[in-house]
């Protein structure tokens, strides 16, 4: 104990909240190293493990103190670690009252009205709290010792559950890395980690099991189970977490009773039960997933009954008709035919329509027909009686603000396929019983079932939500950030729904950088776009025959807009007809699952993110998956980029998106796109980092001679390709100032079997550019032509190698090296990249003028003799140059 009675110098206490766990123990060690000289005041512990730890280990590492041997009036600063709540730091907490004494506060608990007051506070929603602490030790440079890494690590480990809880941040996995490079011992961690149940324990846990009651409350179902012992059992929490996994439960609160006090321990793995939010109402405390109380004086019955209470009104209430909706209605008049009401449904992939009658000029809704209706109809040849006649007259509606129970009531009892949902005697919206299904489905946990089959249809997915906005902020720069947030403005100012969309979310999620910002907006995203760019002084160019519209800023910073839009295919590979819709059907036109996640951006749910086709899902499984069975036969080229984006993040193409593509070749529809379409997404993957395994990958699904037929992935030819990628990654790392395309490279080597007439043919086809057409037949076959001389004898002088190679483009330089066979003419053409091709003279024309000599063809002819010389090391300085100008122009050397 450090002797604390004679000092003079204001002290500085830190502590924690009582029976702290290795994390608070952990945050309290980083907070000392932060505050030198300080003295730490131990609350007491919890856990049986944590006791035999720091007995045994870690009391070394701390000054500590014995508060009772504390007069208040030395204590200059109080630092709290791990809570804000002043009723968990036990005695110390009269020290929050008294004058004089400031108050430091570091914390990753949720925000609450009753907090702390302090005069400095650091607040992360970090997994672990030490973990924003570990980061302030890093930024400081401040040193430790493999010891105190370990408990310090140790401390993210446990309040992580090893990284697996749903609260764990980037942050604490960096903090955990920093802390390993000092030293940390996984071995330590592990042994206090991975935890043995003794005998005691393994009896409470089924005791726990056989005493589970499971509530249903407002769609979730939460599980709440009471037990008692006439002694404490240590770790409750940890039976609480193993219960949880080994049921796969979503939420879990023990109840326990030990010796004469309760102790609740309660775990979630869903948004929807915040028990944290429900366990500090009655005095405890902890996180959205994870929260513990102890409490006196109560029986069992009545804290159960009082956690059943705060369930009814902390859930989240299930989701009403509104949410799970498909919006807009698709709608027919009553008097078209069964053929167009089938064209219809082919078109807007849904298997029933809503009928507007023409009682008045609102069109109100007078039934619904199905598809199975309008096959019979067409059987029976029909196809020209209008649908009213076989319509559905007597059906149920529901408002938006029904709730499921309503829903799935007038689903079942009227046998309807179809649920229109009516606002103001207005058809808003449709629910169908497969929109009905996966709702139960995902309001039961089920989905982590139906997530093993080998591809689920994405498109009758009901939609994930939660928030990401702390993910947000982590994730983004501030502009980024400030720009959403503006864009959410002004579309709330205009009445309308912004989010952000497509791949910038996508690579957000995969930690890739990207700043292309698509915005989707419900609502005319012109007029969102004009007005968002008048308030940031930005120009517009529009396009309204598509609904969009790229904002252009001052610095050329650019964002897309678009209205939400549907899009369906008039024949396959057609180019898509664009319709106005809303966000679901907008997110459905995508290819893949995982380019559907949308962020919502106006201010009152900012940050949520919206997940209607299992994006997420896929995201973690590592897969493309398409979201409907046509959408090759739509948009053939969507294979390209299946390939692409399969390379490109490390994933795998679903089973059956892989199927599909193998019936899209033996189809071929790719004959029926256009070669600029073709060439457009082969561009693509050329561009990629590294596009050889996609390359390889169009030749297993046959599409390479979708390219060209003579194309064939044969050993010469991956062999120049591996080449052509060790060359341009070398021609990178030279960091020269020259531009150098390395699609261009790529298709050079894709089509050097082709002769001029070939190649010819091949650009025509792709409909190139003329200024490509000349790279890939004019300037190939120079320098094709240049590669054969130096193959047959390399240049004896510098300046002879560089007459050769100066004036062709970079990418025919970068091509020769990676098609030539021969090493030592790979290097003499790397030489004159690194070595020649910069070389210059100082000698200009005017220096020849005052040397006496007048403008004329022997100006070219003396400065061409200069440069040779100089290649070829006879001149240095720029006063060998001006000499050997001179004797050229007195005519004692002759130019050349």
């Amino acid at each position: 104990m450090t002797n604390t009675e004679n000092r003079s110098d204001p002290l500085t206490l830190i502590t924690t909240h009582t029976n702290a766990d290795f994390d608070a123990v952990a945050s309290m060690l980083a907070a000392q190293k932060l505050y030198p000289g300080s003295v730490v005041v131990f609350p007491g512990f919890h856990e049986k493990s944590m006791k035999n730890f720091f007995v045994s280990t870690m009391a070394y590492l701390f000054q500590m103190a014995d508060y009772r041997q504390i007069q208040p009036e030395q204590v200059g600063r109080l630092v709290i670690v791990d809570t804000k709540q002043a009723g968990r730091i036990g005695e110390l907490e009269e020290l929050l009252n008294r004058t004089g004494i400031e108050i430091h506060v570091y914390d990753h608990h949720p925000q609450l009205e009753n907090d702390i007051r302090a005069d400095f506070e650091m607040h992360r929603s970090t997994g672990a709290n030490v973990t924003m602490l570990v980061d302030l030790i890093r930024e400081q440079t401040i040193g430790i010792s493999p010891d105190e890494a370990t408990v310090m690590c140790l401390g993210i480990y446990e309040d992580t559950g090893a990284f697996t809880y749903p609260s764990t941040t980037q942050d604490d996995f960096a903090a955990a890395a920093f802390l390993l490079g000092k030293g940390a011992s996984l071995t330590t961690i592990s042994d206090l980690i991975a935890k043995e149940m003794d005998s005691e324990q393994i009896a409470l846990l089924n005791d726990m099991f056989r005493a589970a009651t499971h509530y249903p409350i407002n769609g979730k179902d939460v599980v709440i189970t009471t037990v008692s012992r006439d002694e404490y059992i240590h770790d409750l929490a940890f039976l609480v977490q193993k219960m949880l996994r080994i049921e796969n439960l979503s939420a879990v609160f023990a109840i326990a009773l030990m010796k004469n006090k309760i102790y609740i321990a309660a775990r979630s793995r869903t948004p929807d039960v915040d028990v944290g939010a429900i366990i500090r109402e009655i005095g405890g405390g902890g996180h959205s997933f994870a929260a513990a109380a102890s409490i006196k004086n109560k029986t069992l019955a009545q804290v159960e009954n009082r956690i059943i209470d705060l369930l009814k009104t902390h859930v989240r209430s299930t989701q009403q008709a509104k949410d799970i909706m498909s919006t807009p209605a698709i709608t027919a008049p009553h008097d078209i035919s069964c053929e167009k009401a089938r064209q219809l449904l082919s078109r807007y992939n849904i298997n029933a329509l809503l009928v507007m009658g023409p009682e008045d000029r609102k069109q109100r809704l007078a039934g619904f027909i199905t598809r199975q209706v309008i096959e019979k109809a067409l059987y029976h040849h029909l196809d020209e009686i209008p649908i009213k006649e076989y319509m559905t007259t007597e059906f149920a509606v529901v408002a938006p603000e029904a709730d499921i129970s309503e829903v799935q009531e007038k689903i079942i009892e009227n046998k309807q396929r179809i649920l229109p949902v009516v606002d103001n005697g207005h058809a808003i919206g449709a629910i169908t019983r497969t929109d009905l299904l996966n709702t139960l489905i995902y309001h039961n946990q089920q989905e982590q079932q139906a997530g093993h089959s080998a591809e689920p249809p994405a498109e009758s997915r009901q939609p994930k939500t939660k928030s990401v906005s702390g993910f947000l902020r982590e994730r983004l720069n501030d502009d980024i950030l400030d720009m959403l947030r503006r864009i959410g403005r002004v579309a709330d100012a205009h009445g309308f729904s912004a989010y952000v969309v497509g791949g910038f979310v996508r690579d957000l999620f995969l930690y890739r950088h990207n700043e292309d910002i698509d915005i989707v907006i419900e609502g005319n995203g012109i007029e969102f776009a004009r007005a968002f760019a008048r308030k940031e002084g930005a120009r517009v160019n529009a396009y309204d025959k598509f609904g969009t519209a790229v904002i252009i800023f001052a610095d050329g910073f650019k964002i897309d807009v678009a209205s939400a839009r549907m899009e369906y295919y008039k024949f396959p590979a057609a180019l898509p007809t664009v319709e106005m819709s809303s966000i679901k059907l907008d997110l459905f036109r995508r290819d893949f699952t995982i380019n559907t996640l949308a962020i919502f951006l106006n201010p009152d749910k900012f940050g949520r993110l919206i997940d209607f086709f299992g994006g997420m899902r896929d995201m973690k499984e590592k897969a493309i998956r398409i979201l409907h069975n046509l959408s090759f036969v739509e948009d053939p080229t969507r294979v390209f980029r299946a390939i692409r984006f399969e390379k490109r993040f490390d994933f795998s193409i679903g089973k059956l998106t892989a199927g599909l593509i193998h019936n899209a070749v033996k189809m071929d529809f790719f004959k029926r796109l256009s070669g600029r379409r073709v060439f457009s997404e082969l561009r693509h993957i050329l561009e990629e980092q590294n596009p050889i395994p996609a390359l390889v990958r169009l030749e297993d699904f046959g599409l390479l001679k979708v390219i060209d037929p003579s194309i064939r992935m044969n050993k010469a030819l991956r062999q120049m390709l591996d080449s052509a990628r060790n060359v341009l990654s070398w021609y990178v790392l030279l960091y020269r100032p020259e531009e150098c395309r390395q699609w261009i490279v790529y298709f050079l080597v894709l089509t050097r079997h082709a002769d001029q007439e070939k190649a010819q043919a091949i650009c025509r086809h792709f409909e190139l550019a003329p200024r490509h057409e000349k790279i890939f037949i004019q300037e190939r076959a120079e320098a094709e032509t240049c590669l054969y001389r130096l193959s047959q004898g390399l240049p004896d002088k510098n300046s002879r190698l560089y007459e050769e190679l100066n004036g062709l483009r970079m990418e025919l330089i970068l091509y020769m090296m990676a098609v030539t066979s021969r090493d030592d003419v790979r290097r003499a053409i790397s030489f004159y990249v690194t070595d020649l091709k910069d070389i210059r003279i100082s000698v200009k024309g005017k220096d020849l003028q005052k040397m006496g000599l007048s403008p004329s063809p022997l100006f070219g002819r003396i400065l061409r003799t200069l440069l040779r010389e100089k290649l070829d090391g006879r001149l240095q300085t720029r006063h060998d140059e001006l000499e050997l100008a001179r004797r050229l122009i007195d005519g004692r050397e002759t130019a050349g």
